[in-house]
């Protein structure tokens, strides 16, 4: 399908990612509109957006580390386009952060998922368009339209050319058993299911397996790898019930944080795929990557034109 739009879109960068931006405006057949992010001696932030004025805005700009930072520019790039009088204002996140504290754990938690979804409403954007959100509750709890687009597809083309048809899709946790069984359906593979318990933001205690792996290489599929701790405690697991050493890890967002690394360099992994919804990191030979910018293009290409997402959007 044509991503191809009108000339009432505009594409709006962040500087969390701005190739990413300027790879989906490029597959719309336009360009960022000017604008500038000036940062004063104190950290402080004057974002200046030019070029809006009518149209329908699209700011690009995940909120990955430093999420803080980049979460209060979004909510003045949204303000900026607001105030520069465009038509409507959409906040485009690939990678969403706090979208992980959708629930309260315990008494006297914030519910950080909800306060970010509110500000970005309060700061002028009219809907959210996000990747692989860690949670689809998120579209409950936020007070404009969400759209929350699948990698899964993408991902799962590269691992029907990376790993062998013997392979076994493995969910790291409960959490990752519903995007498990969609990449089953598209590769036609079984699925294996294992049980952990978060002792800690670091450290996890995996504890049992659902499913066979004897003999077969295993694909741990999950939304996410940040400090690598449920892909160390799955990888145990799997080589604990005779899985073969040949473990490839997809996830659609990595931002592979503190000792991410250090722990995944320990293990067996052959291939470590993911998407760029963030701008490369630190790298290894196994490291894969595949753009979500056809994705986002697409999405916004549809809604330009008043089509329908479905067949992009997660499954819930």
């Amino acid at each position: 399908m044509s991503s191809r739009i009108t000339m009432s879109t505009r594409i709006v960068s962040g500087t969390a990612h701005p190739g990413l931006a300027a790879a989906v405006a490029a597959m719309l057949g336009t360009r960022p509109v000017p604008c500038d992010v000036e940062r004063f001696p104190d950290g402080e932030l004057r974002p200046v957006v030019d070029g809006v004025q009518g149209g329908d805005a699209y700011v690009v700009q995940p909120t990955g580390p430093a999420v803080d930072d980049h979460l209060v520019e979004l909510l003045l790039l949204l303000d900026a386009c607001r105030r520069g009088g465009a038509k409507t204002v959409t906040a485009v996140v690939p990678y969403f952060g706090y979208a992980r504290q959708d629930r309260r754990g315990r008494a006297g938690q914030a519910v950080g998922a909800r306060v970010a979804v509110d500000a970005l409403a309060s700061a002028g954007a009219d809907r959210l368009i996000v990747v692989e959100p860690h949670t689809v509750a998120l579209e409950a709890m936020a007070p404009i339209p969400v759209e929350m687009l699948t990698a899964v597809p993408i991902l799962a083309g590269a691992l029907a050319e990376l790993t062998p048809e013997a392979a076994v899709l493995v969910a790291p946790d409960l959490g990752a058993v519903k995007p498990a069984e969609h990449y089953a359906r598209l590769l036609r593979r079984p699925v294996a299911v294992v049980r952990k318990t978060r002792v800690s933001g670091e450290r996890v205690h995996a504890e049992e397996l659902v499913g066979d792996v004897a003999g077969r290489p295993a694909v741990i599929v999950d939304d996410m790898i940040s400090t690598g701790g449920t892909i160390e405690a799955a990888v145990r697991v799997l080589l604990a019930h005779g899985a073969a050493p040949d473990i490839t890890v997809a996830a659609a967002h990595g931002p592979l944080v503190a000792a991410a690394w250090d722990r995944l360099d320990r293990l067996p992994i052959r291939c470590l795929l993911t998407t760029d919804t963030l701008p490369a990191g630190e790298t290894r030979a196994s490291s894969r990557v595949r753009s979500v910018g056809p994705l986002i293009a697409d999405a916004i290409g549809r809604l330009q034109r008043g089509q329908s997402l479905g067949s992009l959007m997660v499954r819930g």
